[in-house]
């Protein structure tokens, strides 16, 4: 797979931040999915972190036309 297909360059891929307002390195968020494994029923789903160069099969070019 070639780097520009990765998830940094994909429409559903979103920096993840951290406690302190930091991006972290490396990582970002997979927003394709709806958020799973809910920990308990109070607790909020979770998004998939990925890292930036990650890819799957749902990639969309970031700023591709429709």
């Amino acid at each position: 797979m070639s780097n520009t297909a990765a998830c940094k360059a994909c429409s559903f891929y979103e920096d993840h931040i951290v406690n302190a307002g930091a991006s972290a390195e490396d990582a970002g968020l997979c927003r394709f999915n709806p958020p799973v494994s809910q920990p308990d029923a109070n607790a909020r789903g979770l998004w998939p972190v990925v890292a930036a160069n990650d890819w799957c099969g749902q990639f969309d070019e970031e700023g591709a036309a429709a």
